[in-house]
């Protein structure tokens, strides 16, 4: 598989920042566009990692089609967004690594909060989890402020 996009800095930058949520698009089976409020994590290979409870309608739209678009706004101002396209580099339905993932995920999301990480490793861990590592193929950013 070839490698994923290079992002250029400010790009990378504005991904990595904490605490912003991206927009996931996946196609439904009749082709109908299907939408999620995800976290997610810029690897330093490049590859973004998001993980869902399995049954959920969007991870087996990844897994029919692994085509995916996802839009990353600036929380308060949605001038500032930068839009991704990325295709299903790998699936990981091993527990242990969808499981760490997930913990990965809501600390970075609850920084300060180890209450609110602990809680919902627990609840999580209740789940059957997979974790998606998606390839980047474009991006357009739109910082316009």
């Amino acid at each position: 598989m070839p490698e994923p996009l290079a992002l250029p800095d400010h790009v990378r930058a504005f991904v990595v920042a904490p605490g912003r949520f991206a927009t996931i698009a996946t196609l439904d089976p009749d082709g109908a566009p299907r939408q999620a409020l995800v976290w997610y994590r810029l690897d330093p290979d490049g590859r973004l990692m998001v993980n869902s409870a399995a049954g959920r309608r969007w991870p087996a739209n990844l897994r029919r089609d692994g085509r995916v678009a996802l839009a990353i706004a600036e929380a308060g101002d949605g001038y500032r967004w930068v839009g991704l396209a990325a295709e299903v580099a790998e699936i990981i339905d091993d527990q242990v690594v969808a499981q760490a993932d997930i913990a990965d995920l809501a600390r970075r999301y609850h920084p300060d909060d180890p209450a609110e990480v602990a809680a919902s490793v627990a609840r999580f861990r209740t789940q059957q989890r997979v974790t998606f590592r998606l390839r980047l193929v474009s991006f357009h950013d739109h910082h316009d402020r």
